[in-house]
């Protein structure tokens, strides 16, 4: 059984502490997800998190992150 620390990934309180806004590559590796995976939900506008758009750099809001992660709201 693969747990969350062996595959590199945050914590729900370390993702807490994280900035406004993270990189799609650290919102891919807290979700669990592959980085283009996670392109690939954003351009086909899937995405499971709420994503700022700056012309081609994508921002992950981190509060939604908590609350898909925490379970506050279902991922889309």
């Amino acid at each position: 059984m693969t747990t969350r620390r062996a595959l590199n990934a945050p914590t729900l309180a370390e993702i807490r502490k994280w900035p406004a806004t993270v990189s799609v590559a650290d919102a891919a590796r807290a979700l669990g997800v592959s980085k283009s995976h996670l392109h690939a939900l954003i351009r086909s506008d899937e995405s499971p998190v709420k994503v700022l758009s700056f012309r081609s750099a994508y921002r992950v809001v981190t509060a939604d992150l908590v609350n898909v992660l925490s379970g506050e709201r279902e991922a889309a």
